[in-house]
């Protein structure tokens, strides 16, 4: 019996397409870069490079930018959180109860400062309106010593 084997072509990316991959995960200044020395050393290749840029809407879209920078995003959070796993699953069980530990008693905290702030604000605003409702009352009191006939809303 004679089966037939298929090979399976892995298609592999030109020289071209691996260059253009290799400036998209740069960003957008590497693309300026290689055209600016594309014009340096063989004007051509710059107005090539510039004419690309402009057809494919690098120069202005932000493509190359934002595959770089989904990644990026992603690692610096992981980073910042302390999300990667060290290995160990029951030292990873422990991080994360304690870091949600910590994000617990930092919402109370929070919201401890939050209701001093208010209690804080309420006894100024009390404080003024007492100070408020004093200054009324001796002025009340010192325009009926001096007899002065209090000012009538209604004209007569």
């Amino acid at each position: 019996m004679n089966t037939a084997q298929t090979a399976t072509v892995t298609h592999q990316p030109g020289w071209f397409a691996r260059a253009e991959g290799w400036l998209d995960e740069r960003g957008k200044g590497a693309w300026i870069a290689a055209m600016v020395l594309g014009f340096i050393f063989f004007w051509p290749v710059g107005l090539a490079l510039l004419a690309y840029m402009i057809w494919s809407k690098r120069m202005f879209s932000g493509k190359c930018a934002a595959r770089r920078s989904h990644h990026h995003e992603a690692h610096r959070m992981n980073r910042r959180h302390g999300f990667r796993s060290s290995g160990n699953t029951a030292f990873d069980a422990y991080k994360a109860e304690t870091l949600r530990r910590l994000e617990d008693e930092q919402d109370a905290f929070e919201s401890f400062l939050e209701r001093l702030r208010a209690a804080k604000d309420k006894q100024e605003f009390d404080a003024f309106m007492d100070d408020r409702a004093k200054a009324a009352q001796t002025s009340d009191d010192e325009d009926d010593e001096t007899g002065a006939e209090p000012a009538l809303s209604e004209p007569r």
